[in-house]
């Protein structure tokens, strides 16, 4: 999905599969459904936003992780830049995956706050990621109050994600520009920016 990239970043990758599969059976991580076809459900998918974002340092902040999807990925993609990542996720069980992931992959810019998003200071990130968290209207909230105001989201959105912005663009002004999926038949990423209100 993405080239180039260097043998610790692949090897990093396969390591944080292998620990969603020993996870997975206690911790629902990633529908078990989807287990089977992990790479290209969900790293490849998530990898896709490493070919059109360029962090150059900075903060970036992954909404809801969850299993680290997309926050994980794109800190072993981009571990080799300055950017530090935060991963805010509220299941205590799921920010022990994470943290256990951080710590045997050695992803040093990597930290996880286990508090819901709403409790979180605004952490004025100039990149934001979020991916099947909430729908949009709901997530507009989330991106005015943890990105900074010349910052950029990176929003993975599944089949209705055409409804879900014209019913964020009733409440909220932005800049959208669409993605295609290329791993999700009518799916799109929305790389978001100037979230106002209207």
């Amino acid at each position: 999905m993405i080239g180039n990239v260097s043998r610790e970043t692949t090897d990093r990758l396969a390591a944080y599969e292998s620990l969603i599969i020993r996870w997975n059976a206690r911790i629902n991580l990633v529908a078990p459904s989807t287990i089977a076809n992990l790479r290209d459900r969900h790293i490849q998918d998530c990898l896709q936003i490493a070919r059109h974002a360029q962090p150059d340092g900075g903060l970036w902040a992954d909404l809801g992780s969850g299993g680290g999807l997309p926050g994980i990925v794109l800190a072993i993609v981009f571990a080799h830049t300055r950017t530090e990542f935060n991963l805010i996720e509220s299941d205590q069980r799921k920010a022990a995956f994470l943290r256990t992931v951080i710590r045997e992959l050695g992803l040093s810019r990597a930290t996880v706050l286990p508090r819901r998003i709403e409790d979180v200071k605004p952490l004025k990130a100039a990149y934001v990621s979020a991916r099947a968290l909430a729908p949009l209207p709901r997530l507009m909230a989330y991106l005015m109050q943890h990105m900074a105001h010349d910052g950029e989201a990176w929003v993975m959105k599944g089949q209705r994600w055409q409804e879900e912005l014209q019913a964020a663009k009733v409440e909220w002004n932005f800049n959208a520009e669409i993605l295609p999926s290329q791993t999700m038949t009518g799916a799109a990423i929305l790389k978001i920016n100037g979230v106002q209100h209207a």
